[in-house]
């Protein structure tokens, strides 16, 4: 297997339950922000797994002397390497090394083209709630920046309905309720009759 079969499902968008939002830049005023969505490493590593499983590797120099801290990482797939520097921002948790490392993974894994389509997103500025440090409303993403079967009625729920039964069906209840919440949301929204007989 060469990196070029492969190409195409690393770079596939995200389930979109997977894409979260931070603000980049919040008005003077504090009541509009500027929201950028990213994935989280375990979603870029969960996509590593997917792909080629035994075929990547991940490492990281610390970087000395940096006013924060740094790290250079090294991605390998399928034996193409890609080097990236993470930093950790923000204070407390935030602030250390392993929030550095989680940074340059990310970073790294652009460069193979994961995650990558997020940088093409437009940039909306959005009503912001600053008690709550949060959007009034969370940004949505286009449907060109949604997997292929979340562009159907119902997708989007079948998508993290079949998230959480990849392995096997969850044992806790309440994790079962939730798979059955987004199974029943799917069938309601191909077959809006279905609701209404099931009550």
């Amino acid at each position: 297997m060469k990196l070029s079969d492969v190409q195409r499902r690393l770079a596939a968008p995200f389930p979109a339950h997977l894409v979260a939002w931070k603000a980049q830049a919040v008005s003077r005023d504090r009541k509009r922000a500027l929201m950028v969505a990213y994935v989280d490493a375990r979603a870029v590593m969960d996509r590593l797994d997917a792909v080629c499983p035994n075929d990547w590797t991940f490492e990281i120099e610390i970087v000395q002397g940096a006013h924060v801290p740094t790290v250079k990482g090294r991605l390998t797939i399928l034996g193409q390497t890609r080097e990236d520097v993470g930093e950790a921002t923000g204070e407390g948790d935030a602030a250390t090394l392993k929030a550095a490392t989680s940074d340059a993974l990310k970073r790294a894994a652009v460069h193979f083209g994961i995650g990558r389509y997020l940088y093409d997103l437009p940039l909306d500025w959005t009503d912001w709630d600053d008690t709550r440090r949060a959007p009034v409303h969370a940004p949505e993403l286009p449907e060109w920046a949604r997997p292929e079967p979340e562009r159907t009625p119902g997708g989007a729920h079948l998508v993290q309905a079949l998230e959480q039964l990849r392995f096997e069906l969850p044992a806790d209840l309440a994790a079962q309720r939730e798979v059955y919440k987004h199974l029943r949301a799917a069938l309601s929204a191909l077959r809006p009759d279905h609701e209404d007989q099931a009550a």
